[in-house]
């Protein structure tokens, strides 16, 4: 049978070993990427590694039974496709796990040609429902999205981005500078999600003293330090059933590093001084101003802590490529700030808005409105109302940093030839991986700590499989 017009992940969850590799070179072989798991719990431990398109779920499962993953799964993930393996063929179990929201279900003993062509129809509607969510995002009349303001086409991207990973699992990595709207991104992939009911508990990384970091992510127990008087409960356990978004995650120690890569691949954690066991349910979205890789190529940050969190990488523009985009934000800075009605904009601050690159980006430009405010006349915003700082940019014709707009913040680090891309940097990483561990794939799964599925693709992106 042919493979996938395009390619599409499946998870497969089987308890019985062998049925569960049959079954994995089956869909392989049908031209799809595989991710094998054999329980309900170790579902739930991979879907932060990957968006998968479809998953496979065996209904007579050990531990979290099949009908219980697929009430999670609906949950959790409402729009991706589940089908059915079973092997009772009782009509009452088929009818409550088309009830429960399964797209489909397969007796067994499996049929090849048939469990392909559901598949393959599952994945194309999973597909094809993203392409219908993507149009009518990027057909939308409102310049709003998500708490998010823009109408460039960079920002249309990035909401369809971001529409794109709310509905899934997988930990996500933001990079922009400071300033650019990190903390409203993660907000929007927390509200579009299946977890927008639950907590969003945002910490700066960069703002917490190294020897309080530890304290502040995980929490203590009364009588843990000097000053403990009381129990406290850290960010994770705060976040239990939501998302925890840690930005400026490349400003944490190498040891509270080490401790965060833990409790990513453990999902559990104990507070300074506490001997019990704390289990959250969480979302990771983690942010930062610098390029994470070129942090790991100079040894500042944990490759396999890298590996961890940059599963679903997102560029947040800088305010500089979002061209009239800085106009709308002006405008909507002048009404929540200015009272009714608002201050306009004269023309020829219009014109400095427009050129100006904005180093400080979003936060910048807020900062600019408000000053002006205080200080302009007549409802209208001239250009002595804004801070000098700006004013003296323009007439000196140095508006803002020299590197052209939309470059990332100390992109690439230093090869011998100039500057190495992230890929080549992500393909040096995997290149060790594979000989610390002898080319034995498990393992570079196991040490760095994503998907089996996200290092097999990543492999043959590179020509190392």
């Amino acid at each position: 049978m042919a493979a996938p017009d395009t390619d599409g992940v499946v998870i497969l969850v089987e308890d019985d070993p062998d049925l569960r590799l049959l079954t994995t070179r089956w869909l392989e072989k049908a031209g799809w990427d595989v991710e094998p798991v054999e329980s309900g719990e170790a579902l739930f431990d991979v879907l932060p590694t990957t968006i998968p398109d479809c998953v496979c779920l065996d209904l007579g499962l050990p531990g979290m039974s099949g009908m219980e993953t697929l009430h999670r799964l609906r949950r959790t993930h409402p729009r991706l496709p589940v089908v059915i393996l079973t092997a009772d063929r009782e009509v009452d179990t088929v009818v409550e796990a088309m009830q429960g929201g399964a797209y489909d279900y397969l007796p067994k003993p499996l049929d090849r040609t048939r469990l392909e062509t559901v598949v393959r129809n599952a994945v194309e509607r999973h597909g094809m429902a993203l392409k219908i969510a993507g149009l009518e995002q990027a057909s939308t009349t409102t310049d709003e999205y998500a708490g998010m303001l823009g109408r460039s086409p960079v920002m249309r991207a990035l909401f369809r981005q971001v529409d794109r990973v709310a509905s899934s699992e997988v930990t996500v990595l933001l990079r922009g500078e400071s300033g650019a709207g990190k903390e409203l991104v993660a907000r929007a992939i927390h509200d579009q999600g299946p977890r927008a009911r639950g907590p969003f508990v945002a910490l700066n990384c960069a703002a917490v003293a190294e020897t309080l970091q530890e304290a502040e992510l995980f929490g203590h127990e009364k009588g843990a330090f000097t000053g403990a008087d009381r129990r406290r409960a850290g960010r994770f356990e705060q976040a239990d059933g939501g998302t925890l978004f840690l930005d400026e995650v490349a400003e944490l120690s190498a040891s509270l590093q080490a401790k965060l890569l833990r409790v990513l691949q453990e999902r559990s954690f104990h507070r300074i001084g506490g001997a019990e066991e704390i289990r959250v349910d969480i979302r990771i979205v983690a942010a930062s101003h610098r390029d994470l890789a070129s942090e790991v190529a100079a040894g500042r940050f944990r490759e396999d802590l890298f590996f961890r969190l940059a599963v679903f990488e997102m560029d947040v523009p800088p305010l500089r490529a979002r061209g009239d985009d800085v106009l709308l934000l002006a405008r909507r800075f002048l009404a929540q700030h200015g009272g009714e009605p608002p201050p306009r904009l004269d023309d020829a601050v219009v014109a400095l808005f427009r050129r100006h690159r904005w180093p400080g980006n979003v936060r910048e430009l807020e900062n600019a409105v408000q000053r002006a405010l205080v200080v302009c006349r007549d409802g209208l915003v001239r250009l002595e109302d804004l801070p000098p700082r700006i004013r003296e940019a323009a007439a000196a014709g140095t508006d803002g940093p020299g590197e052209e707009p939309g470059a990332p913040a100390g992109a690439g680090a230093e090869g011998a030839g100039g500057p190495l891309s992230m890929e080549e940097l992500e393909r040096r990483a995997l290149v060790e991986a594979l000989e610390r561990c002898d080319g034995n794939v498990a393992e570079v799964v196991r040490q760095l700590g994503i998907g089996r599925t996200t290092v097999y693709r990543k492999l043959k992106k590179y020509g190392l499989r």
